[in-house]
């Protein structure tokens, strides 16, 4: 594999190799985004991908809206990857070729990790990828996908699922969400962040977050419920209850449950937990402040309720989420 020589120390580091599938039908959007994040230009880092774009069929081939793409590799390319994205599939009653089928099957069995966007997780599942595994895609197709592999555990309710080197995300944007969840495996949070900040955008949000709200929420309606969560978020080692964030937002607690519930998608438990574990995250990734301290930070009333709200949310401990993101602000806790 290609080594990065632009800085002395990163030598000996390698560099991974992205590569991002065309095919005709191809969905535009969601191959965008697999373009901004893995073959735009990075000059303010030192590594970065390299990045193939790969024809998974002979030519032509034309996106969504007539736009004819063209690939400069084929599919033997993909046995050098290290990262396969899967734009979104030109259709989900269409059939996967065979060829295709199979080099991601050598790919995967190789090591390199296969990414979906969108309807790009059919493509995985004909190749037997998520065979016993957990897979999302958009809410529009979660059905269709359940009822033609009934072999995959189908999450419509998340925004994407990392079964460690097979990923699907759900719809468009949360493409982009799981494309900053491999930047941060790879490059670290601080890099993620900085793509995040190009993109003009939040950084990743959590993969197990809900698609999309219940109901979709005037601006008007939304400004009570928007400034409490401003200040809760401002301050997140305060013990807020129920009551006390009613009685900010100006309303009874039973208006309150429901309004949130509008605005965001969950419970004021669920969402606070959500919060205090993101600052959390951010915490184990940039200090190197011991467990007890960093809980009670992010308002966590013992260690061991930081731990057990960490794992359920995040999938993995708060030591091992520093050891895995934390650079080299380490420290065992």
């Amino acid at each position: 594999m290609d080594k990065d020589r632009s800085d002395p120390a990163n030598h000996a580091a390698p560099r991974p190799l992205a590569c991002i599938l065309a095919y005709d039908g191809l969905c535009m959007f969601e191959f965008g985004i697999a373009l901004e994040v893995f073959a735009l230009p990075r000059p303010e880092f030192t590594t970065w991908y390299r990045h193939r774009v790969v024809a998974a069929e002979a030519g032509p081939l034309h996106a969504t809206g007539g736009i004819a793409v063209a690939a400069d590799h084929d599919l033997d390319v993909l046995r050098e990857a290290s990262l396969i994205l899967v734009p979104g599939w030109r259709g989900i009653d269409t059939p996967v070729p065979e060829d295709l089928c199979e080099v991601l099957r050598d790919a995967h069995a190789r090591g390199a990790r296969i990414a979906s966007i969108c309807s790009g997780v059919f493509v995985l599942a004909a190749a037997g990828l998520l065979d016993g595994a957990e897979a999302t895609t958009h809410w529009r197709y979660t059905d269709a996908l359940a009822a033609r592999y009934p072999q995959v555990t189908v999450r419509p309710d998340v925004l994407f699922i990392d079964n460690g080197a097979v990923l699907t995300s759900a719809g468009s944007a949360a493409g982009i969400d799981l494309c900053l969840h491999l930047v941060r495996q790879d490059f670290g949070a601080a890099k993620a962040n900085v793509v995040a900040k190009r993109l003009v955008m939040a950084p990743m949000r959590e993969g197990g977050q809900a698609q999309f709200i219940p109901a979709p929420v005037p601006p008007q309606r939304g400004g009570q419920i928007s400034q409490l969560l401003d200040i809760v978020r401002a301050n997140l080692d305060r013990q807020w209850s129920i009551a006390e964030m009613a009685d900010h937002a100006g309303l009874s607690e039973r208006t309150f449950l429901r309004r949130m519930s509008e605005v965001t998608g969950e419970t004021p438990q669920k969402w606070l937990a959500r919060q205090r574990v993101a600052l959390a995250a951010d915490l184990l990734e940039t200090t190197d402040l011991g467990l007890d301290d960093l809980s009670q930070t992010a308002g966590f009333a013992s260690q061991e309720t930081f731990r057990r709200a960490f794992r359920s949310i995040r999938g993995i401990s708060p030591s091992q989420h520093r050891k895995a993101f934390g650079g080299t602000l380490r420290r065992a806790g």
